[in-house]
């Protein structure tokens, strides 16, 4: 299976050897990683090419590493039903530059390029249909980079004064943020709201 493997990849890099960047066999897949202006024909090839046959886009998602200028990598996960293979193509990109949209290739990329857009905010050219998704229409960021605060910038709740749903700052009491990195049932030096009547009968 390895060899195997290893053969199409140096097959896939010899036809492409502009855009592939580097080739790599783990875990029984292999992992290309190509230029993000051109991942639209290396897709397109990987579908239609004889030996390749990856007919089947499978997923596409994003991975974020803040500390570098280029810090997302999208990740396209194909699938040979043809020769029970898979391959996973990497490209990397920053907040600002756009990837082509693979849409016109593989159709089912739709959800999963407005996803990544809705989640990490990596933007796709010539997407027939770049919405948010899966968060609000009037969401402020992007919930899976790793510099959005996990409580967020607001919260969302139903006022029965005003019937409707309104939206509020984040507000923290932060006594009750204390970080003690010990098991919830020993160790704690404060009380937890609701516990006093424990401590005053103990």
């Amino acid at each position: 299976m390895e060899n195997a493997l290893k053969e199409l990849g140096a097959h896939i890099a010899g036809e492409l050897s502009s855009e592939v960047i580097s080739t790599e066999v783990a875990h029984n897949e292999l992992f290309i990683e190509v230029r993000a202006d051109v991942i639209d024909k290396v897709l397109a090839f990987l579908r239609d090419d004889s030996t390749c046959k990856f007919q089947v886009l499978c997923d596409v998602c994003g991975v974020d590493y803040p500390e570098r200028p280029l810090r997302f990598d999208v990740v396209y996960n194909l699938l040979s039903l043809s020769n029970n293979q898979r391959i996973t193509v990497k490209v990397q990109t920053d907040a600002r530059t756009p990837v082509p949209t693979v849409v016109p290739i593989f159709p089912t990329a739709n959800w999963f390029e407005r996803e990544a857009w809705d989640m990490y905010g990596i933007m796709f050219s010539d997407h027939p249909d770049l919405r948010r998704m899966l968060t609000d229409y009037g969401f402020e960021g992007h919930p899976l980079r790793k510099d959005f605060p996990l409580t967020g910038h607001v919260e969302v709740r139903y006022s029965e004064d005003e019937k409707r749903v309104v939206y509020e700052p984040v507000s923290l009491v932060q006594e009750f943020r204390k970080f003690d990195f010990q098991s919830p049932w020993e160790g704690t030096e404060y009380v937890l709201p609701g516990d006093e009547k424990a401590t005053e009968q103990g």
